[in-house]
């Protein structure tokens, strides 16, 4: 009498579910294995950016970095009021950033005290939350003369600054 052990007969699949689990990631997972494989393989064929619009591309790469403006020397110098309602006014008209305000006496007097040489290097340089204002759209006298106005109307006494005398040889 043979004993037969039904058991040793069967394979892992034992249920339809786990059949048709079987069967869908047998041929789903190569598929999306070689979709990926294919993208991989293909992605060295793309063209570079730029490639497909030859002159524009170069255009690109060759543009301008910077620009040359001639201005007239010997144009009249701009008074602080000016210069402070054009480049200053935005932040200290309205304290923004910490900016002392105009005619603000309490804010400037310590300002005052560190001298017209201190406020200006501040103004052209920067300091803390204000920008150099120095090599814009006015030059460094009308600066100062902005700077003169602002701290004279905040109880300062400094004199108008005059464009430097040209060196005469």
């Amino acid at each position: 009498m043979s004993d037969h052990h039904e058991e040793a007969h069967t394979g892992p699949i034992r249920t339809p579910k786990q059949l048709l689990m079987t069967v869908f990631y047998s041929f789903v997972v190569p598929v999306f294995i070689i979709i990926g494989l294919a993208i991989y393989v293909g992605s060295h064929f793309k063209a570079s950016p730029g490639a497909s619009n030859l002159p524009e591309a170069v255009a690109a790469r060759i543009q301008k970095v910077g620009m040359v403006e001639i201005r007239d020397a010997n144009r009249p110098l701009r008074a602080g009021e000016e210069v402070y309602k054009a480049q200053c006014s935005a932040c200290h008209a309205t304290g923004a950033a910490g900016a002392p305000k105009f005619q603000d006496a309490g804010a400037w007097a310590a300002r005052i005290k560190t001298g017209y040489a201190a406020l200006l290097n501040s103004a052209l340089k920067g300091k803390g939350a204000m920008g150099a204002q120095g090599g814009g759209e006015f030059n460094d006298t009308e600066i100062g003369r902005a700077v003169v106005y602002l701290t004279n109307a905040a109880g300062g006494n400094f004199p108008v600054p005059n464009p430097p005398a040209a060196d005469k040889k």
